[in-house]
């Protein structure tokens, strides 16, 4: 009986052994296997480590969708050529919506006055912490370019004291919406659509003391809508760019000539 129950165990132990060296080799494979995905699907990924996708650069990202912890339509700079590659590796559908980044205001030097000559860094965070910046609308690009510091894609510049994008250029990354104090950057999908040039939330009336060509929320624009894209909420005109057919007809009904097809 002892002889059995020895051999019993001499049999259990090498199961035991032979299940644990499997356990090793599979998971060196399945290892082996993820890292040669991940070199694949960061060969796809355009390299601008943005962070766009919510990780430290792109070698993240890859290794994060190779190891099923990640979703593939991420990548906002890569748009529909990454998403193509990234179908083709994995194996599944990828799709990527497409964005760009939006200034959402027309408040250049010649339109908006200033309420102090500020002397302290040229920076638009270090500006909105003294009494909200020197702009006479609060609301404003403060103009000083920190987002174009941190655009990975040289899409923005300054002029005239009012950041500009260029839209062929963008990645959609969002880095500058994020540093933007007065959140006058939006992020975008890229449609062709309407786009209002103001950020202000008051009143008409105090809106274009402040600036020439300030929103007056007057509703005109909603109202010759005919897609129901326009609504106007605390005093500033909303446009859907999803709903946007571009007719132009809110341009022209705009008396403040601040709606322009994007």
């Amino acid at each position: 009986m002892t002889q059995v129950l020895i051999a019993a165990a001499i049999l259990g132990a090498i199961g035991l052994l032979g299940g644990a060296l499997l356990a090793v080799v599979s998971t060196l494979c399945d290892k082996g296997d993820n890292n040669e995905k991940a070199a694949l699907v960061r060969e796809a990924l355009p390299g601008a480590n943005c962070g766009a996708c919510g990780f430290a650069g792109c070698d993240a990202y890859a290794e994060a969708i190779a190891n099923g912890t990640a979703e593939a339509n991420l990548c906002a700079p890569g748009g529909k050529e990454t998403a193509e590659k990234l179908s083709k590796i994995l194996g599944i559908e990828v799709v990527s919506e497409e964005k760009v980044a939006m200034v959402s205001c027309n408040g250049c030097s010649s339109n908006v006055d200033t309420r102090f000559n500020y002397v302290g860094i040229k920076s638009c965070v270090a500006a909105a912490a003294v009494l909200g910046g020197p702009s006479a609308c609060e609301y404003g690009c403060i103009g000083f370019g920190d987002c174009v510091s941190a655009c990975s894609f040289n899409a923005i510049s300054v002029t005239d004291g009012l950041a500009k994008v260029d839209g062929s250029l963008c990645g959609g990354c969002g880095s500058c919406a994020t540093v933007c104090p007065k959140e006058v950057i939006k992020i975008v999908p890229k449609l062709k659509s309407a786009k209002l040039l103001c950020n202000n939330h008051q009143k008409g009336a105090t809106a274009k003391k402040v600036c020439k060509t300030a929103c007056i929320g007057c509703g005109l624009c909603a109202k010759k809508c005919e897609n129901g894209a326009i609504t106007v909420e605390n005093f500033l005109a909303q446009i859907n760019p999803t709903k946007c057919n571009a007719c132009g007809k809110c341009v022209d009904a705009c008396p403040q000539k601040i709606i322009s097809i994007f």
